[in-house]
């Protein structure tokens, strides 16, 4: 059950993953050190949480006069879904060239609830993203989306499409990472267990693998902040609620 659980993920996962799998789905009473001694046995180990050796994409190209205030205020805790939502482009290097990773980050579930991936990080990307976010937004749903200062999210066509649908706009400021914490904690841990020491034959295969990993993550991560749940889970318990 341990190898089974642990070669879900391409690169691994930790032994506190292992164990909320035992236990919610296996039904095994365990604790989590018992299972890092069995999986040192076994010789599984991830690397992840490392330092990170990511080069990080900047999307910033100078303040175009399309600002907002920083509504979140590094306050990333959320009590139900679509409350707070926060959103960035990350980079990978794939088969002689770059794609790139546009995701929206539910704070509350923990979940990808909507996301593109490309060969070019346009404003094509950002338009295919927000289709998937409204396609998915429940009726009355008024969150906020959190991003960095990225021309993209100082465009007028951005702003203009997360007014109609009745979104919020929160905005980092000027060379403050950590005001987009909680998103760029996303992609270090995407990063760490999907991408790190691979290679990919093409930009097809890294598109389709990246989905694959995306979808795991919501239906099948779990994760202690959810008391074991997966962001799946913990939605649909919290919207029938």
């Amino acid at each position: 059950m341990v190898r089974e659980i642990w070669e879900r993920i391409p690169n691994g996962c930790g032994h506190r993953q292992v164990r909320m799998c035992l236990v919610h789905e296996f039904g095994t009473r365990i604790s989590a050190k018992t299972v890092l001694r069995v999986m040192r046995r076994m010789g599984l180990r991830c690397a992840i949480r490392s330092r990170n050796p990511w080069r990080r994409y900047s999307s910033y190209r100078g303040d175009t006069g399309g600002h907002v205030h920083n509504l979140l205020r590094r306050d990333f805790t959320a009590d139900r879904p679509f409350a707070k939502l926060g959103t960035d482009v990350t980079e990978f290097k794939v088969a002689g060239g770059k794609a790139y990773l546009a995701p929206v980050y539910d704070m509350a579930s923990k979940e990808i609830v909507a996301w593109d991936v490309s060969r070019r990080p346009d404003l094509d990307q950002q338009k295919r993203l927000l289709a998937m976010l409204a396609e998915r937004l429940p009726a009355g749903a008024e969150p906020i989306l959190h991003s960095d200062m990225g021309w993209q999210y100082q465009h007028r066509w951005w702003r203009d499409e997360l007014e109609r649908l009745g979104i919020r706009q929160s905005m980092s400021r000027k060379g403050n990472c950590l005001d987009n914490a909680a998103t760029e904690q996303v992609f270090g841990h995407l990063k760490d267990e999907f991408y790190r020491g691979r290679g990919f034959d093409s930009y097809e295969q890294f598109k389709r693998e990246l989905d694959a990993y995306i979808i795991h993550w919501n239906t099948r991560r779990r994760q202690i902040r959810l008391e074991g749940r997966t962001p799946e889970e913990f939605r649909g318990m919290s919207l029938a609620v």
